[in-house]
């Protein structure tokens, strides 16, 4: 598998999954740039989400995955920043059109919603799915103009 370089950012109520899928990413050889949070004291979402969805649509790092209790505000926020294609996932099969269809260069995963072996999974999953190309690209180049 094509090994990526890999923004990370969550919420407290999504540290414990970013510290666990950081160690999985560092295992399998992907580079790991980690905006926070540093703990689980309660914090702002935006402020973590935000710089993550920003590296990707730079092109400082090739994917990210955003963590908050349901995913949801974390999707939201990346999805503000122009380029960032980012989905909330909650099984492998959502991954897999997240990435084949929309071509999505951020996760977002919620730590109350999906157990931790199923974040593993998915991550996984996410990161090995090509982008399918054909009947996708114009839809993509709109969404780009939207």
């Amino acid at each position: 598998m094509k090994k990526f370089s890999v923004a990370l950012g969550s919420d407290h109520a999504g540290f414990a999954y970013k510290e666990k899928i950081k160690a999985l990413l560092l295992a399998e050889g992907h580079t790991v740039r980690d905006f926070g949070t540093s703990s689980e004291a309660s914090c702002d979402y935006p402020d973590f989400i935000r710089p993550a969805a920003e590296a990707v649509a730079r092109g400082e790092c090739e994917r990210g995955i955003v963590f908050g209790g349901s995913g949801n505000g974390e999707a939201i926020v990346a999805n503000k920043v122009r380029g960032v294609r980012c989905g909330l996932c909650w099984t492998e099969q959502v991954a897999i059109w997240n990435r084949s269809h929309n071509d999505g260069n951020v996760l977002s995963l919620g730590q109350r919603t999906v157990s931790e072996e199923l974040a593993l999974k998915i991550v996984q999953t996410w990161l090995a799915t090509p982008f399918d190309g054909g009947r996708h690209v114009a839809r993509i180049q709109k969404i780009e103009t939207c």
